[in-house]
């Protein structure tokens, strides 16, 4: 049983262990998100134009 608990907390401690993040890693998440900003506007006009359509075809 004590073989089998030192191994349990030594998984956990593997998992809790700080993780370095990537200059990789940073580089995907600013070419994700580049786009937001500009596509953003957009899907909200989009969005409120269905709304709106959705909105008087219920009413007619």
């Amino acid at each position: 049983m004590n073989e089998w608990w030192q191994s349990k907390r030594r998984k956990k401690r593997k998992s809790k262990e700080k993780k370095n993040y990537s200059l990789f890693e940073l580089f995907l998440d600013v070419l994700f998100w580049i786009p937001e900003p500009f596509l953003f506007p957009f899907r909200l006009v989009f969005w409120l134009l269905r709304g709106v359509g959705k909105l008087i075809a219920d009413v007619s």
